[in-house]
This record gives C-alpha cells, sequence and structure tokens, in this order.
C-alpha cells in the first residue's frame, strides 16, 4: 500500500494515474478536457496554490461549503481543543452535538428547535423526508422541476433533472414535481390531499441560480400549510449567510417547519448536515422511547464535526458574514451587469449575495443552421465550461457550470472575499468576451476535443 507520507508526495500524472486506474475514469477524462485536473496542494481563505506554484481565486467555493473560506484557523484551532476527546460514543450522548444543537435553534427562523445530525446534504434531506411523512401520516412529496436535492435514492427521486434519474429508475414513489415559481401549480398538487411535505430551495442553485419572485416562497409556506402539508426549506447550499442572510428564507419571511442544512455548516472542513424541525413535527415523528431509534447515523452528531459547526457559526456572526456577502454580492451583480450590457454573448446575470449565475446566449445563424441545431446543442452543454476553462487556466479564476444548467457559470466565493479579488475576476472576465466573440470561437481556442465532435452530436 501507498503510505502518507508517500502520498503527500506523488506528483500530478501520479494522481491522475491512480484516479484513472482505481477511481472515476470517466470523471479523468472529463477534468482533463479543459486541464481541470491540476494538483492543489495549499489553500488559505479565498487562495488556492497548485503544485507547480501557481495561486488560485477560488470562486467556487466548494459549491457553498467554504463561505468561511479554506482552512479558517480559528476552526482549524477549535479542532485542537478536542483532539483528546473520544470522537464518538454511541452509548451517551455527545456532548458538543447538544452544543450545536442549541446554537442552530438560536439562529433558525421560526419555531425549529429539535436537529438531527448527519454527514452530507443528501442525507439530511432523505432525514426530513422521513421526518414528514412519520409527521403527517401521509405518503407523497412535492419537489420542483430544475431542483437539485442530492443523489441518494430519495433525494434524487426529487432533484429536477431527468438526466441523473433515468438510469436509477423506478425511484422513490409518491414524488412528484411542479414548476419552480408556481403557487398554482402547486395548490393544484397540494389539494389532492396526501401531500406530507414541500421541499423547495429559496434559490435554485443547480437550476441555474434561479430566483424566486418576491412572495413565493411565503406564499407556499401558506399553501402548505392551509392542505395539512410541511415546507421544507432546503438551505443546503443558501444557508449561514451565502445571500447576504443567515437563511435565503428569512428574504421571505419564511418560518420553514423543517430545514436541511449541510456545506458550510463546519466551514467546509468536517463532513456534517443536520435536519432541524420544530417541536410539533418532532415529537409526532421520534418524540417517544417507541420511536426515538426509527432514524440513527453512526458518524452523526462525532465530535470533530460538532465542533468545526460551533466554530464555524462563531464565525459567520462574529464577522458578520451575511452582512459582506450582501454588499459584495450587490456590487458584483452590478459590475457583471455593465459586461453584459457591452456583450452579447452574456444572456442574464442572476443571484443574491455571493450566489451568482451567468448565462450565456446560444448560437444563432447560418453556421447553427448547417449543423442541424448541433452547435446550439454542443454550446448549450460545453459554453459554461469553456468559459470556467479560461477563468481557471489563462486568469487563475476557479469556477464551474451548475449540474442542472450547464449553461450558467455559478460564483460563490468564500464570503470572506475582498473588493480586490472580485475586481480581478470582473477584468478576467471581460478580457474573455472581448477576445471571444461566439462559442465557436471560444471552443477553437479552448479545446480541439469539443469543436471536433459538434457537428457528429446528435
Amino acid at each position: 500500500m501507498i503510505s502518507l507520507d508517500e502520498a503527500l508526495k506523488l506528483d500530478r500524472k501520479s494522481i491522475i494515474d491512480l484516479h484513472r486506474e482505481y477511481g472515476n475514469s470517466g470523471l479523468v477524462s472529463l477534468l482533463g478536457m479543459l486541464n481541470f485536473d491540476k494538483l492543489f496542494v495549499k489553500a488559505e481563505g479565498v487562495q488556492v496554490w497548485d503544485s507547480e506554484g501557481n495561486m488560485y481565486l477560488d470562486f467556487l467555493g466548494g459549491y457553498g461549503s467554504l463561505n468561511t473560506g479554506h482552512n479558517h484557523p480559528y476552526i482549524i484551532e477549535a479542532l485542537r481543543k478536542v483532539e483528546g476527546r473520544p470522537n464518538f460514543m454511541q452509548a451517551s450522548l455527545p456532548a458538543l452535538a447538544g452544543v450545536l444543537a442549541h446554537n442552530l435553534a438560536e439562529i433558525t427562523p421560526g419555531e425549529l428547535k429539535h436537529s438531527f445530525f448527519g454527514n452530507s446534504g443528501a442525507e439530511a434531506v432523505e432525514g426530513a423526508l422521513k421526518a414528514a411523512r412519520i409527521a403527517t401520516g401521509r405518503h407523497a412529496i412535492i419537489s420542483t422541476v430544475g431542483s437539485f436535492h442530492g443523489k441518494t435514492m430519495g433525494a434524487l427521486s426529487l432533484t429536477g433533472r431527468e438526466k441523473y434519474q433515468e438510469p436509477f429508475k423506478p425511484l422513490v414513489p409518491e414524488c412528484d414535481k411542479v414548476p419552480f415559481n408556481d403557487l398554482g401549480a402547486l395548490e393544484e398538487r397540494l389539494k389532492k390531499g396526501d401531500v406530507a411535505g414541500f421541499i423547495v430551495e429559496p434559490i435554485q442553485g443547480e437550476g441555474g441560480i434561479i430566483v424566486p419572485d418576491k412572495g413565493y416562497l411565503k406564499g407556499a409556506e401558506e399553501l402548505c400549510h392551509r392542505y395539512g402539508a410541511l415546507f421544507i426549506a432546503d438551505e443546503i447550499q443558501t444557508g449561514f449567510g451565502r445571500t447576504g442572510k443567515m437563511f435565503a428564507c428569512e428574504w421571505d419571511d419564511v418560518k420553514p417547519d423543517i430545514m436541511c442544512l449541510a456545506k458550510s455548516l463546519s466551514g467546509g472542513i468536517m463532513p456534517i448536515s443536520v435536519f432541524i424541525t420544530t417541536e410539533d413535527v418532532w415529537n409526532k415523528a421520534y418524540g417517544t422511547k417507541e420511536k426515538c431509534l426509527l432514524h440513527t447515523t453512526t458518524f452523526g452528531g462525532n465530535t470533530w464535526a460538532v465542533t468545526a459547526g460551533i466554530a464555524s457559526l462563531e464565525l459567520i456572526t462574529q464577522e458578520k458574514l451575511p452582512e459582506k456577502a450582501l454588499a459584495m454580492g450587490d456590487y458584483l451583480i452590478k459590475e457583471l451587469n455593465v459586461l453584459k450590457e457591452k456583450y452579447g454573448l452574456i444572456k442574464e446575470v442572476r443571484g443574491r449575495g455571493l450566489l451568482i449565475g451567468l448565462e450565456f446566449e446560444q448560437p444563432k445563424g447560418m453556421l447553427d443552421k448547417i449543423s442541424g441545431g448541433a452547435l446550439s446543442r454542443a454550446s448549450e452543454e460545453y459554453l459554461g465550461a469553456l468559459v470556467a476553462g479560461q477563468l481557471q487556466n489563462k486568469y487563475g479564476v476557479i469556477t464551474a457550470y451548475t449540474l442542472n444548467n450547464p449553461n450558467v457559470i455559478r460564483l460563490e466565493p468564500p464570503l470572506t472575499v475582498n473588493k480586490e479579488q472580485v475586481d480581478h475576476v470582473l477584468t478576467s472576465l471581460d478580457k474573455i468576451f472581448e477576445s471571444n466573440k461566439s462559442f465557436l470561437g471560444m471552443a477553437v481556442k479552448s479545446t480541439g476535443s469539443i469543436i471536433s465532435n459538434i457537428f457528429g452530436r446528435k
């Protein structure tokens, strides 16, 4: 076997070879197309460094996991304080998990109080769905078209992109979808009287950073309660200051029955997630000795993870990161709209706080007609990746496209980002759009492997 000391000395090629041979070889090929297989060896705040000494600005932020930045010393120091404690002891009550549960009840909206800790966002969603079903005695769950809630079977059944679902059917039954931002469609489905819960992202992340109309979330909450369903807020990506408030549902004064949280709960340092619910829902679901063990997990609430969670919440509140995210996000969105007016390649700028999406226009004209629409299809699938590739490889800015809409690149850096770093991204985008007037031109400059397949796609 390869020892840890040996592993830390491996070069980029060796790491790529290991992943190709023993990991996800398809992903190795996909990332290699745009030179996204660099070996990163150091990270601090918004900055990361590769094995060749090059510095990058991380504007991907672990898909919202790094609100406090990479390796924040306050969280690292907190972990050192508990290094001698047992990490998990099943025949006891983990002391620090109780503390984090208390702190979450203090900062979450409405009457949310009881927490169940897990390890990933998808696990939080699974727990929320089970809680909704057992608490209401109903079975149906509603989600929205274009949503993303995870890829475990229950969460996948609610995720709104067919590409991820089709290979794994049949999925969990009685999981229905309604259009996002459509209260009429939601009410029609709720009227059947069989819905346990409606789960929704306050802003659709992987759907392309889609911000709903003001009043949509509040209206959805009221409809749920009118028809006896629970309102479940999936704040896994939007939570902990990302959108300019501690939780995005607060923009619409929503008080969820259940909330799902993960990602930046630990500052991106330890795997941790939680679903938190009201006393009424918890008592109906798991509030007796007979029911208290119906939903369990081995690593949930372990000492290291909840310690990182406690420290992360302290940082977010003490450093007023939601306020900083709102101010810096307003500036970034304003300047991105200036670029939109300047370049026809940008279709729309969307977002709130430091959760921002940049959507691109699709090709039009003779070349697209000649290709039978293949150019448009290729652009829809690859243009976001090409822009992200140029940002990283030419300008040292790490971004990525959104999973359900690859024609959108996301900008969600740590909430500690400063104006100088934001301005570097804006200048880099300006240079990219100035020198690449179309998808075709960008594809030619970026990679031959994409352009060679454009006219052969079906």
